[in-house]
């Protein structure tokens, strides 16, 4: 069966495919890893023409449909493919696959800033350009991306919690639904200033003090271990477990629309991350829009 055909097989299922594009440096991973955490099916630097058979591939697997999808386009592409994203996507509406493309950018001298503070790569650099000329090259190629896209974000002034705010909620992704953040953080660096609750870690015992787990994070199993080994730990997730389970549905009846909740210890790597994890484990059983972020760790 051609590729067309099983797509349009496929749409029966009410299946929903962002395209998430724009400027390196912009925050297009940040973007889909937000999406990720909210149940989408993504799969990051697709070239433009395989998208009609991820979503044939998507929708109609064996381990049963995705409904919603993901895909992240950039200048990695070719420029013949990237000229083809318009054709590609008036394809799959025809075949019934609801699509929305958002475009990420931010102001030349943001993105110049971000690659010297990080020291990585410009993906156009390889061709002997400068940074400022790859970043004006990738602009002219991204052109046909840019111009139909359903939303261009500046992100300029925008940090990474905010960004995976904004996809989460006035994006509309969440579907009216409460969502809720969990963020680790250090304290030494401050409380992240959009909390609506904070937890203090810092009196539990800290893995730091141990050289065999020192170097891992809350999200190794070396460091679960140990933490799940003190009773302490157990009774202060359950406690704040039933505390927001109490009072979280009195959020949602007062037409919230997002709860940030972050957990703070010494460094924030350990503590924190553990226990972000572990209550989102806990929500992802009767809520579907949880994301995590680790401030500290990414």
């Amino acid at each position: 069966m051609a590729t067309s055909e099983k797509v349009e097989k496929a749409h029966n299922v009410a299946s929903r495919l962002v395209v998430i594009s724009g400027m390196s440096g912009a925050g297009k991973t940040i973007a889909l890893r937000a999406l990720e955490d909210l149940d989408y099916y993504c799969v990051d630097n697709l070239p433009a023409a395989l998208m009609p058979a991820f979503v044939a591939a998507a929708t109609a697997g064996a381990t049963g449909p995705h409904p919603r999808l993901a895909v992240g386009i950039d200048v990695r592409n070719s420029s013949e493919d990237l000229q083809r994203v318009p054709a590609i996507l008036a394809e799959l509406a025809q075949q019934g696959i609801e699509h929305e493309l958002i475009f990420l950018d931010a102001r030349d001298e943001v993105l110049f800033k971000r690659y010297s503070d990080t020291r990585r790569r410009h993906p156009l650099t390889g061709d002997g350009l400068s940074l400022n000329e790859a970043i004006a090259l990738e602009r002219k190629r991204l052109k046909p991306v840019s111009v139909i896209a359903n939303r261009v974000i500046d992100t300029s002034e925008l940090n990474v919690h905010q960004l995976r705010r904004l996809m989460a909620t006035e994006l509309g992704m969440v579907g009216g639904e409460l969502s809720l953040l969990f963020e680790s953080f250090a304290y030494k660096r401050g409380v992240p200033a959009d909390a609506d609750f904070v937890f203090d870690a810092r009196c539990l015992p800290n893995p730091h003090w141990d050289a065999r787990v020192r170097p891992l994070s809350g999200r190794d199993a070396a460091v679960r271990e140990w933490l799940e080994a003190k009773p302490e730990v157990g009774q202060y997730l359950g406690e704040i477990s039933a505390f927001l389970d109490t009072w979280l549905p009195r959020f949602e009846a007062d037409n919230r629309s997002y709860v940030t909740i972050c957990i703070g210890c010494t460094g924030g790597r350990h503590r924190s991350v553990y226990l972000a994890e572990k209550l989102a484990e806990h929500f992802r059983t009767t809520r579907e829009q949880v994301l995590t972020f680790h401030r500290e760790l990414e």
